[in-house]
């Protein structure tokens, strides 16, 4: 695990060089603050800042980090999330992982009811990539009203150019304040409006902060410098009367009684090679006081309730990986009374898969998993889910994966996610191979088939592992194991910021 956290460091001090040394002494030469010390200077005095996808894009031709940081922290006693431009990379232009970037953290307001923050210096689309940008991207101008729609508070602090698309982000926001002499808001600069039209003109005749604030009204506040704006978006905060609807900590938070350092060493080297998953448990919630349900029925998958830092929710963990029918329908009812009081629920993945095989086919292990598939599926309750090992097959789907929507999704740098393990998917394939050359009456080459194994495992071991699945958006982030209690407490605090309500209803179950 040292290994996989150096590796993670590494990325995340990549991300944090912005666009490379050159860039950022540019940036600073003008006088400019980095994206990170503007959020510094926003958020609350000492208050914490959970920032996610941080490793997006790593691993492509892309800066890690998508030119775009996004995050959970507290302005005014108010809980945001918080999106700042990076304009070290490419001048803030957003391409397909930025937008990706962009419309997660949108989707994670949405969803858990949290007043918006964008610090934007964008110059707009990355036209290299315009067809994978242009028509998805004007998702992140209507999410942005759609978040005003709902209720939720929109405040864009532009603090350089912020060029044609760019320009509709302070254009759709709910409040805006621009630096005087800094910021530029226009659909299109002096050079294109002279092939346009042939007109001349200033960057501050068409889009300067003073002309935002003084003539066309698109400005709220004229800021005189950045740490004035952040002073302006703080004050704007504090005036929202802003309230959570969620009940909150109900408890005390009590630490935990073992050492979060010995998370270190919990997971196996060799995924394949199972762990005691109280022992997880046991190092975040609060007290280390786990109230088992069911404890001696479908052993391998643990459910109980607990809180973390004073939040009270319901855990579902793997424990020794395979789900069978017990496990499944131990599952679906414990989420049933999740959502008879609701609680929030929290997966903790380390999962193969459901359990194949005549005898479980025969025992029904297809309707019981699609009775825990349903129930996962139809929950209100939120879920958080916490990958700290692997995560294969229909496995992945119920114990809250990617695509069932959980409100955060976090990954220990050891995990693996695929459809099933890489030699047993080349090992399929292989079969399946055979047959087809069986069934034509052809001879099967052995020496190419080995060859193709081989290099179908390579491909889905590497396709498997959190720095790729990370890189490409599909979770929020990396932790290191030891961050998992606080990580956690964020995210639970962050879905509180909406009603916390369960569901009577779940369709038809099978039985």
């Amino acid at each position: 695990m040292d290994t996989h956290v150096t590796a993670l460091e590494a990325t995340l001090a990549e991300a944090r060089g912005g666009g490379g040394d050159k860039y950022v002494e540019r940036h600073r030469d003008r006088g400019k603050l980095l994206p990170r010390e503007r959020i510094e200077l926003l958020l609350d005095r000492d208050a914490p800042f959970l920032e996610l996808s941080p490793t997006a894009a790593a691993g492509t031709e892309y800066v890690a980090g998508a030119g775009l940081v996004t995050g959970i922290g507290v302005v005014s006693g108010v809980e945001c999330m918080i999106l700042a431009s990076d304009p070290t990379v490419r001048g803030g232009a957003i391409n397909p992982y930025t937008l990706a970037k962009m419309l997660r953290a949108y989707e994670i307001a949405m969803a858990n009811r949290l007043p918006l923050f964008f610090l934007v210096e964008s110059g707009g689309a990355d036209l290299k990539r315009q067809v994978d940008i242009f028509l998805p991207g004007g998702a992140m101008f209507r999410e942005l009203t759609r978040l005003s729609a709902a209720g939720i508070p929109t405040i864009s602090l532009v603090f350089g150019n912020s060029t044609a698309g760019g320009a509709y982000l302070p254009g759709m926001s709910d409040y805006v304040v621009m630096v005087k002499e800094r910021a530029k808001v226009f659909l299109g600069g002096p050079p294109l409006v002279k092939m346009a039209t042939g007109e001349e003109s200033t960057d501050e005749e068409l889009g300067g902060a003073e002309m935002h604030a003084r003539t066309s009204g698109l400005a709220d506040y004229m800021a005189v410098d950045e740490r004035d704006a952040m002073r302006i978006g703080r004050l704007i905060a504090s005036r929202l009367n802003w309230r959570k609807l969620g009940p909150g900590a109900r408890r005390t938070s009590i630490e935990p009684r073992f050492d979060a350092e010995e998370l270190l060493g919990v997971a196996s080297a060799d995924l394949k090679v199972p762990f005691d998953i109280r022992e997880v448990v046991a190092r975040i919630v609060d007290d280390s006081d786990f109230d088992e349900f069911k404890p001696l029925f479908g052993p391998s998958l643990v459910t109980g309730w607990a809180a973390i830092h004073g939040f009270e929710c319901g855990i579902l963990a793997n424990d020794r990986g395979v789900l069978f029918s017990s496990e499944a329908q131990k599952a679906a009812q414990f989420i049933q009374l999740a959502n008879q009081s609701d609680l929030p629920l929290v997966f903790i993945q380390n999962v193969t898969g459901y359990m194949v095989g005549r005898e479980y086919e025969q025992g029904g292990i297809i309707k019981h998993g699609a009775l825990m598939v349903n129930a996962v599926s139809n929950s209100a309750v939120p879920h958080i889910t916490l990958q700290v090992g692997g995560s294969y097959g229909a496995g992945n789907y119920g114990m809250a994966g990617r695509a069932f929507k959980p409100r955060f999704l976090f990954l220990w740098p050891n995990a693996r996610t695929a459809v099933m393990g890489p030699e047993q998917l080349a090992g399929t394939m292989s079969i399946v191979a055979r047959q087809a050359a069986e069934a034509r009456g052809l001879e099967f080459d052995e020496a190419a088939d080995e060859e193709r194994r081989g290099a179908l495992a390579e491909r889905i071991e590497a396709e498997s592992l959190a720095p790729y699945t990370s890189a490409r958006l599909l979770d929020d982030g990396i932790i290191d194991p030891r961050d998992s209690r606080t990580v956690l407490g964020i995210a639970l605090s962050a879905v509180h910021s909406n009603r916390v309500e369960g569901t009577a209803n779940f369709g038809v179950f099978r039985m």
